[in-house]
């Protein structure tokens, strides 16, 4: 087996200094043209790769970005997984993600094993942030950013959507087309984004002098969602409209209505949904639904994670407009 090439190596093929090799493959860090060409021409002849540990120990800094995340069933997180990891990529940092469960003990735990790896920044995408954590994560110097899921504690660095304005919205289109029986079936009642969508959707009923006909909880969760939609739709007197709180959800109640109770969408049961997954566009679903801006909301995240592990301090929260993408069912 061939002995491993070393930025020693590197350096005297190249004939200059191993500091010199180090700041030509240290991102940010200066090196005239001419020691970048002859390292990175010693570099691809040796087959030399750097070391980012070891640069990382001796920087201070992994450029790697912990990232916990909770519902990749859900399509709007694998889109938006991709797109913070080719953001914070473009920024030359890396993304290693933990799974977690809507528990504190768990968010505890996988949240404990990303900080091992000494990450530079900490991004939450809708698990919760203890006080516990929180302390140990600022004692570190580990900035964390909250994605799709805020607190209440005006210290958090938190990125959602405008989660109440998409409920009233919500509520708006379904009364718009005459909807007078109108039920809503909840997400994990933990999270903020449920919390903030039903206030909202309520807010929007009350407006209007209506209240809400029917209520149950599909917790985020396909199986529990159909569930939930078994229960509310099997009587007589079932809601002529429904609001569901993410498109997740709502792709499975419509399955429920149509397939299981013979229903017809919109023309028994109008429905709408909330994210603006891919799936709520194809023809089989063709889901009304408050659009969240992913682009957006990926971009408002790393811009305030590089901003804190620059030591520009803990940075404001920001709530990122929705619009209401209008299709057949509702």
């Amino acid at each position: 087996m061939a002995d491993k090439v070393t930025s020693s190596d590197v350096a005297r093929k190249a004939g200059v200094s191993r500091s010199a090799v180090s700041r030509v493959f240290t991102p940010g860090a200066s090196a005239s043209k001419s020691t970048i060409d002859k390292v990175t021409q010693a570099a691809a002849e040796l087959g030399y790769r750097p070391n980012a540990l070891a640069r990382g120990l001796m920087t201070g800094r992994s450029r790697i970005i912990g990232l916990v995340v909770a519902y990749l069933d859900n399509q709007f997180y694998p889109h938006a997984v991709e797109r913070l990891s080719a953001a914070l990529q473009q920024q030359g940092y890396h993304v290693l993600m933990f799974m977690a469960a809507n528990t504190t003990g768990n968010v505890e735990d996988v949240a404990q094993g990303i900080l091992d790896y000494q990450v530079d920044g900490l991004i939450l995408a809708s698990v919760a942030l203890t006080s516990d954590l929180a302390q140990q994560c600022q004692d570190m110097g580990v900035p964390v950013v909250l994605f799709n899921r805020r607190q209440g504690d005006p210290a958090d660095c938190a990125v959602v959507s405008d989660n109440y304005g998409g409920g009233r919205l919500a509520a708006q289109v379904l009364l718009d087309r005459g909807s007078q029986r109108i039920g809503y079936i909840a997400g994990w009642e933990g999270a903020s984004t449920q919390r903030d969508r039903e206030a909202g959707f309520m807010a929007g009923l009350r407006a209007a002098g209506q209240g809400l006909y029917a209520r149950e909880v599909g917790d985020f969760r396909e199986e529990i969602a159909k569930e939930a939609a078994r229960k509310m739709f099997s009587n007589a007197q079932r809601p002529d409209a429904v609001f569901v709180c993410n498109d997740h959800m709502a792709l499975a109640v419509m399955d429920v209505l149509r397939f299981e109770l013979g229903l017809k969408v919109p023309g028994d049961v109008a429905v709408v949904g909330f994210d603006d997954v891919p799936a709520s566009a194809w023809g089989a679903y063709d889901l009304t639904t408050i659009a969240q801006d992913t682009d957006a909301m990926v971009a408002e995240t790393v811009e305030r994670m590089i901003s804190m592990i620059d030591l520009e301090g803990v940075q404001p929260s920001v709530e990122v407009p929705v619009k209401l993408v209008k299709r057949s069912s509702a």
